[in-house]
């Protein structure tokens, strides 16, 4: 059977990025979308440019039953489907890769996807995305940070294809503000879910509600299917911020090292608990977890990965921990290696202050 590639989502107001996305997309075989109430020109755009559309509006949106609808316009003999908000962009021949690759045991596929850019154009979250599936074997589950579930349950095939690359530009002016009661509705429907919970009590950490989201992800923590260590010390260390904004220090500092001893192969714990011994004016203690830090090569490609741990920010803050102990050698050094990761120019000032006090040092100690 010849493989055909169905690509299907759910839109609503989305005008403005309507021909970016068809232009990516436009590889497949088939393009759907199902339009959930735009009051712009989004449905009009995407019917001139072929899509086949259909609008259904909702009394209670949820996204799950909004992506499953979409699933009803796909057409029988795609076999291969690929699930893209209209605000993400293929970069270009991804159609041919994954028919390439594809065959009849395969049910799922992770590719490269990029959630968001730094200001400077640089990728910030980067990880392996899989809303590539076999057509008849799937159906999304959960109200908001809704999953691909298998209708059977039955073992199968996913395969990896890296060079898949999907761009996320999200449109930062549209609200979220829906996400918050979706989630508890989430955990509400499901409270033994590890991964909801833990986004339930992120959102309440983003909310200001703080109490609310300590108490939720120690919930998290304490779930049997709680077991990836990264999550884990996800959650302790957003229990740490969620302390450090009461004021309460002593707590913030406790799980930020229950973190590390969590997961203690990624950088994103040690770089919070660094930060906070500078915040803390313990700048020997920061210089220690920034080395520690630094001693992680390897970045993980999911979701809880911050580009900020691999940014010029570590180094900068390390050269300023060794300036205030007099380690001004050791600050040349850091700082050198933030130069090499950023352009701000703020950097070589202080790369020449550090020199100048080296050598203030140095025409001291000959006298």
């Amino acid at each position: 059977m010849e493989n055909k590639i169905c690509v299907y989502a759910i839109a609503k107001n989305e005008e403005k990025f309507v021909d970016r996305w068809f232009d990516s997309v436009k590889e497949a075989d088939y393009v759907v979308v199902l339009d959930t109430g735009s009051t712009d020109n989004t449905v009009s755009k995407l019917k001139n440019l072929g899509v086949k559309v259909e609008t259904k509006k909702y009394d209670k949106f949820r996204f799950d039953e909004a992506r499953n609808d979409s699933l009803k316009l796909v057409p029988d003999d795609a076999n291969i489907l690929v699930c893209v908000d209209i605000d993400e962009m293929f970069e270009k021949g991804w159609s041919k890769i994954l028919k390439e690759n594809w065959n009849e045991n395969v049910y799922r596929v992770r590719y490269r996807y990029t959630w968001n850019f730094n200001p400077d154009g640089s990728e910030g979250i980067v990880f392996m995305a899989d809303k590539i599936h076999k057509n008849g074997c799937f159906k999304w589950t959960h109200p908001v940070h809704e999953i691909l579930t298998p209708t059977q349950n039955i073992g199968y095939l996913t395969i990896d294809l890296p060079n898949i690359q999907l761009n996320h530009r999200a449109d930062n002016t549209k609200s979220r503000s829906n996400y918050l009661p979706l989630l508890e509705l989430s955990v509400q429907e499901d409270p033994s879910d590890d991964r909801n919970m833990h986004y339930l009590g992120r959102e309440y950490m983003f909310h200001g509600e703080y109490d609310k989201a300590i108490k939720t992800l120690k919930r998290h923590l304490k779930l049997p299917r709680a077991t990836w260590n990264e999550e884990r010390a996800a959650s302790m260390r957003y229990i740490a911020d969620c302390y450090g904004y009461k004021g309460q220090h002593k707590k913030q500092e406790e799980y930020l090292l229950r973190a590390i001893l969590e997961a203690n192969y990624v950088r994103e714990p040690y770089f919070q608990l660094a930060k906070f011994y500078y915040e803390q004016k313990d700048y020997l203690k920061s210089a220690v977890y920034f080395n520690e830090m630094f001693k992680i090569t390897k970045r993980e490609l999911n979701y809880i990965s911050s580009p900020v741990c691999w940014s010029a920010l570590p180094y900068d803050l390390l050269s300023l921990c060794y300036y205030y102990l007099g380690e001004y050698k050791k600050a040349i050094i850091a700082v050198n290696d933030a130069i090499n990761l950023s352009d701000d120019p703020r950097l070589k000032s202080n790369r020449d202050f550090y020199l100048d006090k080296l050598t203030e040092v140095v025409n001291n100690q000959k006298q």
